[in-house]
């Protein structure tokens, strides 16, 4: 391999206001190399691919391509220069073929050099039948499924003879099988001696591709090195997983005698041509706590979406004796299940005591009295800042407040998601303890789903793995603990069954 780094990047840091959303962030790739880029929703993987495309334009630092300068650049300069970006998202041209859009990217892009290459069909067609598209290659963009729009952007990108590769997000939305078919694609350009950047929220089957893995979290490095090297490095893991694992098993359950209080049947979810979620099933019991462990992008905040009635889906939902199909989500709330979405939603120019009494407002007064006193003691926080609006709160004390709104409607099923995101390890300990009180003092059933497994473990009773919008397993926490450890971050080729996956 060529040691010449052909993507040189050093110093890049962007803001967006009083945001650093990347800070510092260098690294080099080299001819013939793949360099993985991971990290959280809202590590600043995205924007820094964007910086280097020139689809935003950094406030400090150097991108070199062969070593010319090209930080600042527009778009269409650094394209010409030999940066090609694979887009997870298929914007095509409705009225053209496949083979039409390969065409369009072989076409010169300078009007000095405006005569086709008279061998321009016999190419596009070779690049369609290279990525998977020449049984298709006649047909127009809006009769493909999903894999195939993005077959398409890897023809184009391909067409465009790139030095330096960008590819956002190959594996979001694609089947095992397909996430294989893409891998290889992706491999195809390493050993025609490009580079290639490789940013994915699949961390296994990035893990099992790159020769290389840089980790950011809230826009600055963490580690860099081997696939190996990163997924053991700690503080990767405390940013995945929260820490060492600890498991604390709940006395035997009443709960297990108890009925499904949820039951989920064979549900899928598509977005568009995406398949968000494939078959899942499961079911949570009167009173139990239910942990839904898995990586960002494997179809957590769809399934509660889908339990939430936020989202059209396949298969049944039922709650109690209800199915929930062709209810709206109002109605399901007012039913009993709530749940507290990843992004908040609370009312930022309202104060936290408006924004409780929003939740609680169909209770009479004196229940809604109770109820707030009961949320005070849970979250003692809450009660010296009801007078503050909510935008002025921070970070920690915005959740409390939107697990507080939810519970003050008085739910029998809570689902939260992904509480923990971006919060302080002072605030997650709060958070645990409250819901370890709520727990011991309440029948509320609680539906969790996180990416950090030392915040699902400790209080869950059963415990189910998501993965490539599949349930790959179900168990116990200590069991969990056991068949997992340390591998649920660990790489596996494309496409393969992990551990779980084989023993499930």
């Amino acid at each position: 391999m060529n040691d010449t780094p052909l993507l040189a990047v050093r110093g890049l840091t962007k803001r967006f206001g009083g945001l650093v959303a990347v800070k510092d962030i260098g690294f080099n790739v080299r001819p013939g190399e793949i360099l993985g880029l991971i990290g959280p929703n809202g590590s600043g993987k995205s924007t820094v691919m964007k910086l280097i495309m020139g689809i935003e334009r950094p406030n400090a630092g150097s991108v070199k391509v062969g070593g010319v300068e090209m930080a600042g650049w527009a778009p269409h300069r650094i394209a010409r220069a030999g940066v090609g970006i694979v887009f997870q998202h298929s914007r095509p041209l409705h009225r053209q073929t496949v083979l039409e859009h390969i065409k369009l990217a072989l076409l010169p892009d300078s009007l000095t050099k405006l005569v086709v290459d008279p061998d321009v069909n016999r190419r596009a067609r070779e690049i369609a039948e290279r990525v998977g598209l020449s049984a298709v290659m006649h047909r127009h963009p809006a009769t493909l499924p999903f894999a195939d729009l993005r077959r398409m952007e890897m023809a184009k990108a391909i067409a465009r003879d790139p030095r330096v590769v960008l590819v956002d997000e190959p594996f979001a939305g694609l089947t095992a099988t397909e996430s294989t078919a893409f891998s290889d694609l992706i491999r195809g350009f390493r050993d025609e001696g490009r580079a290639v950047l490789l940013v994915d929220h699949n961390v296994k089957s990035l893990a099992a591709l790159a020769d290389r893995v840089l980790a950011m979290y809230l826009g600055e490095h963490v580690a860099e090195g081997t696939a190996d090297e990163v997924m053991r490095n700690e503080t990767v893991r405390r940013v995945y997983l929260g820490g060492k694992l600890e498991v604390r098993e709940r006395a035997p359950a009443s709960a297990n005698d108890k009925p499904a209080i949820l039951q989920v049947d064979g549900v899928g979810v598509q977005y568009d041509k995406a398949r968000a979620l494939d078959g899942v099933s499961l079911h949570v019991r009167e009173g139990e706590f239910v942990s839904i462990v898995g990586l960002n992008g494997a179809g957590k905040t769809t399934l509660f979406n889908a339990i939430s009635g936020l989202v059209p889906y396949e298969g049944s939902i039922r709650f109690g004796e209800n199915k929930l199909e062709g209810m709206s989500g109002a109605a399901i709330a007012r039913a009993g299940v709530v749940q507290c979405p990843e992004t908040r939603e609370l009312f930022s120019d309202m104060t936290v005591r408006e924004n409780l009494d929003l939740g609680g407002y169909h209770l009479a007064d004196n229940i809604r009295a109770d109820q707030l006193a009961w949320l005070f003691d849970l979250f003692p926080i809450l009660k010296s800042r009801q007078s503050q609006t909510a935008k002025t709160l921070s970070g920690g004390e915005q959740q409390m407040l939107a697990i507080g709104r939810a519970l003050m409607m008085q739910p029998r099923l809570l689902i939260l998601d992904e509480p923990t995101l971006g919060l302080a390890p002072v605030i997650l300990e709060q958070l645990s303890k409250a819901l370890e009180a709520m727990q011991k003092s309440t029948p509320i059933t609680v539906l969790l789903g996180e990416q950090n497994v030392t915040f699902a473990l400790p209080h869950a009773d059963r415990v189910y793995v998501l993965e490539h919008a599949r349930v790959i397993w179900e168990g116990s926490p200590s069991r969990f603990e056991r068949e997992m450890g340390h591998g649920f971050l660990e790489a596996v080729p494309s496409g393969e069954p992990n551990a779980l996956q084989a023993r499930a």
